[in-house]
């Protein structure tokens, strides 16, 4: 199965040069999880087209420093291709941004959260484990970097984790094979401190970066999760 990877945010400053761009980070996290993945990147920012989404095996919408509030030259042909993917019922998975878009794109409601930022080590509790969710206990632990989260989603979406801070971390959809999830399985832990490091005295206090790095000390579920979406993919296949 090819996984169509829709690039819709870059990390700020060299980060994006010092680490590997988020497409790439998806094609580690799946390639473990599956070799039989194959990957192509279709870069939004740079001005590339979306595809027709019927030509797509499976789909994966990144994070993004951006909002389903902002003005970009894609955001609406985004929200077009995301129904047409739901109508043609092929896989899809958001993760972060790509969480909030498809919930706006379907009829959702996304914004800023009154909780203020999510940072560092979040905590869910699993609500409704799917089958191909192998090895769900109680919690799953993921990092998180947001301000918007989903706040109600659209008809059709179950929600399948949540913590005190996201009411919705994790959500499937009943019309189509597609989920989707607040949290980053594909940060490592190095590199979600370098960029909460880069926000340090801009979007971020001291505090807010310290509490965050600190949380850090406990491990986060990232190659479950990323089993979790590989199954995902397979079971649609």
């Amino acid at each position: 199965m090819q996984v169509t990877i829709i690039e819709t945010g870059r990390a700020p400053g060299r980060l994006s040069e010092d680490y590997p761009r988020y497409p790439s980070m998806f094609m580690s996290l799946l390639g473990a999880a599956d070799r039989d993945l194959t990957f192509r990147t279709v870069h939004v920012l740079d001005g590339e087209d979306l595809p027709a989404p019927d030509t797509c095996e499976a789909v994966l919408i990144t994070g993004s420093p951006f909002g389903v509030y902002d003005s970009t030259p894609w955001m609406d042909p985004l929200r077009g291709f995301i129904r047409g993917v739901f109508a043609a019922k092929r896989p899809m998975i958001g993760v972060c941004f790509g969480h909030q878009v498809i919930a706006d794109a379907m009829g959702g409601e996304v914004a800023k959260s009154d909780k203020g930022w999510g940072l560092g080590r979040h905590v869910y509790d699993v609500t409704a484990p799917e089958a191909w969710m192998a090895g769900a206990g109680p919690q799953v632990a993921l990092s998180v970097s947001h301000q918007d989260q989903v706040i109600t989603p659209p008809i059709g979406a179950r929600t399948l984790a949540r913590s005190a801070h996201t009411d919705h971390a994790m959500l499937a959809y009943d019309t189509a094979p597609v989920m989707s999830l607040q949290g980053h399985p594909e940060f490592s832990d190095e590199f979600v401190a370098a960029l909460y490091a880069a926000r340090r005295g801009k979007t971020l206090s001291d505090a807010q970066v310290e509490g965050a790095l600190a949380s850090l000390n406990s491990p986060v579920d990232r190659a479950l999760v990323g089993q979790w979406m590989a199954n995902f993919f397979r079971t649609a296949r």
